[in-house]
């Protein structure tokens, strides 16, 4: 399975707009789901765009290895025998994307919400250690 690890080279401008992490045959319309990944001083913060979702089709695990997994499994509607549908466009399926995560990052302490849509999962970062400020004595 395919893993973007951002921290070891940089991709192309074309490789970002391909799916990442998307088992093969699971690809749906899911894989096209928006995400940013912003850093912070204090965080990793990342916003994926599933509308329409509820919280409990979601699930955010992190993997040995420090491997972020985000997926998305919806099943599709129940259809009546006396429906006549005139055109089916929601989503259904699963949706599956992996990031490996930076060194210093918190695995423990993750946290995800889910608001009108967008599921936010934020990874805080450990504290830059500042090298111990020596006092040098000035003679003369």
């Amino acid at each position: 399975m395919d893993i973007w690890a951002p921290f070891h080279g940089f991709p192309s401008s074309s490789r970002l707009n391909k799916t990442h992490g998307t088992a093969a045959g699971e690809v749906s319309a899911f894989s096209r789901a928006c995400i940013k990944w912003k850093e912070t001083p204090e965080a990793h913060v990342f916003k994926v765009d599933l509308p329409g979702l509820k919280k409990e089709e979601v699930k955010v695990e992190v993997e040995e290895g420090g491997v972020l997994q985000i997926s998305v499994d919806r099943r599709r509607e129940q259809e009546e025998e006396n429906d006549k549908w005139h055109r089916v466009e929601r989503n259904s399926g699963k949706f599956l994307r992996r990031f490996k995560l930076p060194e210093g990052a918190k695995a423990e302490e993750i946290k995800a919400a889910m608001e009108n849509g967008v599921l936010t999962v934020t990874v805080p970062k450990e504290e830059a250690k500042k090298p111990p400020v020596k006092t040098i004595d000035v003679s003369g």
